[in-house]
């Protein structure tokens, strides 16, 4: 079996990058969310996707914020780099960067407003790989990117040695059952959609890339624990009790919702930046609510 297999597997968090209120990239609050996350049991960190803010990112920033949280993992759990980008040149630059700064792997989003067709998605993957080695996880994201990658195109992206993974979020749960039957037994899959993490899981998915577990990391480690060992009742009690905040994280644009529960937890400063802007103030009662109801504030 592939590294990949036992590196991929239980609750990764899409970490949120921190900012202060001008905007600026807070390294202070960085290294406390991957040590909160570290005592926490999240199995392994992926900073600079979608949750990440990477779309603003300066290239700069994004290379800083991969190193500091290479730096402060310290090889204890895997770093999954965010490299995705909707010119494969750029793809391609972003995932030499990474494995530079050390990361473990790269997750790639198919790219985004250009709309490929699967075969420019076959040749974009293509390129990366064979530009860079470092082992890559693709991300199907459809409703961010008007862009579907069919479980053929990923079966055929499966043959290349160093894509070892896929990020699931087409929103139908199916999808995972679909591919896993297509790519080969080490080939990973991973839920890209909280709310259907159990039945993904169930249909042979190895864990979640997670919004929620910016928020509850020990609850999201325990239930997708569960599940990997053989407790199912549990693991379904356990999703139960999540249902609620996966639903409110994303009542308007994500990270929004997460940034704003992890400064109301005292985590994070309420910095964000344009085009996303802050949570409304009636959002906020309901995501404050339901904080509390499971016990996070």
């Amino acid at each position: 079996m592939s590294q990949a297999t036992d590196d991929l597997r239980g609750s990764l968090v899409a970490l949120v990058t921190p900012m202060a209120e001008s905007g600026a990239v807070d390294w202070a609050a960085l290294d406390g969310l991957v040590d909160w996350h570290l005592a926490s049991g999240t199995n392994g960190i992926v900073p600079v996707g979608t949750t990440g803010e990477s779309a603003t990112l300066t290239h700069a920033e994004h290379k800083q914020v991969i190193e500091a949280v290479v730096r402060r993992v310290d090889g204890r759990v895997p770093v999954v780099a965010g490299t995705g980008a909707n010119a494969t040149a750029e793809a391609v630059e972003l995932t030499i960067a990474a494995k530079g700064d050390g990361a473990d792997y790269g997750l790639s989003v198919t790219p985004y407003y250009n709309k490929p067709t699967q075969e420019g998605l076959v040749r974009h993957y293509g390129t990366i790989a064979e530009a860079c080695d470092l082992p890559l996880v693709l991300y199907n994201v459809p409703p961010r990117t008007a862009c579907d990658m069919r479980a053929e195109t990923v079966a055929q992206l499966a043959e290349v040695d160093s894509i070892v993974a896929i990020k699931e979020a087409c929103g139908d749960a199916a999808r995972v059952r679909e591919i896993k039957a297509l790519v080969p037994d080490d080939f990973v899959l991973l839920s890209g959609e909280d709310a259907q993490t159990l039945t993904m899981v169930g249909y042979g998915a190895t864990g979640t890339i997670s919004v929620t577990a910016n928020v509850l990391p020990a609850q999201m480690a325990e239930f997708c624990k569960a599940f990997l060992d053989g407790d199912e009742a549990k693991a379904a009690e356990l999703d139960a009790r999540l249902q609620p905040i996966h639903d409110i994280l994303f009542c308007e644009t994500s990270p929004i919702p997460a940034k704003w529960a992890l400064g109301a937890m005292g985590r994070i400063d309420s910095g964000i930046r344009l085009p996303l802007v802050e949570l409304t103030e009636a959002s906020q009662v309901e995501v404050r609510r339901r904080l509390e109801v499971v016990g996070a504030l």
